[in-house]
């Protein structure tokens, strides 16, 4: 007799909890349709409720009962009755060719469409595309291969328990193996408090929004039209700044898209109604394509005046030289040119040009390390371990995440202000060496979005506290909280330490035909205003 406890049953125990923790955390927002499945579930035998729980984790709803194979389970369609009587399976769903398609190997398709097929080696993809011009009625499996013996189970109930994952984890993109993971130890999560206050949904209405973006999203990506997208959306509109942001992302690829195809007017209508993060650079680009230099301009300087980050100030910049120029007005004086500290290498020919740097510069007392955005965003989520994993609302609501869900957001530095200052007060009173050790001590493991663990060993935090002096870790950290998306990408591939002398420096890698990025610029115009060493090394072969 199967027993919950069962270490085969991990998935199904596993699953219990969720519906248990929605039960306890998330009520409110379930229909009484979903309420009876939390409080049925656990009800029906648990053969039933394996064999539920594995097809909800298996890709597709339909489901060939041959090809159905569980140890722990046994007989399936004995496993499946309670299921079928529930409703929450079906056994005589109507298929369309394409889904018939996806069931049946190629052989299968010949053997009961023969009469249909032209003669010749055709691959399945080629069966499929002749077959499917001659079938287009949806059918039942018994309908469609009335010689082939085979029983089919439909999951009835796959979007109610979308619904619940969606619930649970706050995005359809994690999934239940999130569970079996977390319990074979090989991911650990931060224990965040969760409140209702701290729930990434807060009503029913919540949830329906999301889903219905993410069925518009799905429509477009599918191959519906724009037009037929944003009829489809209607007059959107949430107060949930996540499921805002989702809806801004949305009508910026709609965008995009429009201006792939040339419709260049209707593109820029939906550029400046989406105030999703690039779309102000989108409309200077469609503005010049237009031919409208003048408006672009205008628009380039107030963009210029109130940038929402680095990179498009650098692009903006960019821009108001190309139509300055274009509209025949004196260029605008630019910033100095970034003297580079250049250090020139002829090495063997290697897999890795920053690996071999690193192995030619590493003296005994002086290491290098391949650090490129690790090191300095690792240090960061030490100091700040508590502000990042603030139970502020919206920002936790299960015990899988790896960090707060509106960490991009720009608002994530200012929620959290407070909690940043103190955390950023340590390094003016010298108290952060003591408070970094004791997280990478107590936290070792744990997921976050800031520290790779593999990366950042006691060795080497060691040698970053001896040699990297509080006042360049401050800039460092708040130029990250300027712009948390931007600017933890584009820092120098290595590091030197010299532990007995204090000091270091900074070294970014490019191999033959490479050259430096806008945001390594940018990250190097920083540290050279800062007075942080940074060298650029230009490797060519000596083979």
């Amino acid at each position: 007799m199967l027993n919950l406890d069962a270490p085969e049953l991990y998935y199904l125990a596993n699953f219990r909890k969720a519906l248990a923790w929605l039960d306890a955390h998330h009520r409110d927002l379930m229909d009484d349709v979903e309420h009876a499945f939390v409080a049925d579930f656990p009800q029906v035998p648990l053969p039933a409720q394996a064999l539920l729980v594995r097809l909800v984790m298996r890709k597709g709803v339909h489901f060939r009962v041959s090809k159905l194979r569980y140890a722990e389970i046994g007989d399936i369609p004995t496993a499946a009755a309670p299921l079928l009587e529930m409703g929450w399976l079906i056994d005589c769903a109507a298929l369309s060719f394409d889904e018939l398609g996806a069931l049946l190997l190629k052989d299968e398709l010949a053997a009961h469409f023969a009469s249909d097929l032209p003669g010749g080696n055709l691959k399945k993809s080629e069966v499929l595309d002749h077959l499917r011009e001659l079938h287009s009625e949806p059918r039942s499996l018994a309908d469609w291969c009335p010689n082939l013996d085979e029983r089919l189970l439909s999951l009835a109930i796959g979007p109610l328990c979308d619904r619940l994952r969606l619930m649970f984890f706050g995005n359809l993109a994690q999934d239940w193996s999130e569970f079996v993971l977390a319990d074979l130890g090989i991911f650990r999560y931060e224990q965040v408090p969760i409140t209702p206050g701290s729930r990434g949904f807060r009503h029913r209405q919540d949830v329906d929004d999301y889903l219905h973006l993410r069925t518009c999203r799905e429509a477009f990506e599918v191959g519906m039209s724009v037009t037929e997208v944003l009829q489809q959306l209607g007059d959107f509109c949430s107060d949930s700044p996540h499921i805002g942001e989702r809806h801004q992302r949305l009508l910026l690829q709609l965008a995009q898209h429009l201006e792939r195809a040339g419709e260049l007017d209707s593109a820029l209508a939906l550029y400046r109604d989406t105030r999703a993060v690039g779309s102000r650079q989108r409309q200077i680009r469609v503005l010049e394509r237009l031919g409208q230099d003048a408006e672009a301009l205008t628009f380039v300087e107030q963009v210029i005046a109130a940038p929402h980050n680095a990179e498009e100030a650098q692009l903006a910049e960019r821009a108001r030289t190309r139509l300055r120029k274009r509209l025949g007005l004196a260029p605008v004086a630019k910033a100095a040119k970034l003297i580079e500290d250049r250090l020139d290498l002829r090495l063997p020919r290697a897999a890795s040009v920053e690996l071999a740097v690193a192995m030619h510069l590493t003296e005994p007392d002086a290491p290098v390390h391949y650090v490129e955005n690790t090191l300095i965003c690792g240090l960061f989520g030490l100091l700040c371990w508590e502000a990042i994993f603030a139970p502020l609302p919206g920002a936790f609501f299960h015990p899988f995440h790896t960090g707060p869900v509106d960490l991009h957001r720009a608002d994530f530095h200012a929620r959290r202000s407070e909690l940043f200052a103190a955390c950023l007060a340590r390094l003016d009173d010298g108290s952060y060496i003591e408070a970094m050790r004791r997280t990478h001590a107590e936290k070792f493991g744990i997921q976050s979005p800031f520290v790779f663990w593999e990366l950042l060993d006691t060795e080497r935090l060691e040698q970053a506290l001896a040699c990297l002096p509080p006042a360049h870790l401050a800039a460092w950290f708040r130029r990250l909280l300027a712009d948390i998306r931007e600017n933890r990408a584009g820092m120098p591939d290595l590091i030197q330490f010299w532990p007995a002398e204090g000091r270091y420096r900074m070294i970014e890698v490019k191999g033959p035909g490479d050259r430096l990025q806008d945001n390594q610029k940018r990250w190097l115009a920083f540290c050279a205003e800062h007075g942080m060493p940074v060298s650029v090394c230009y490797v060519e072969w000596s083979d």
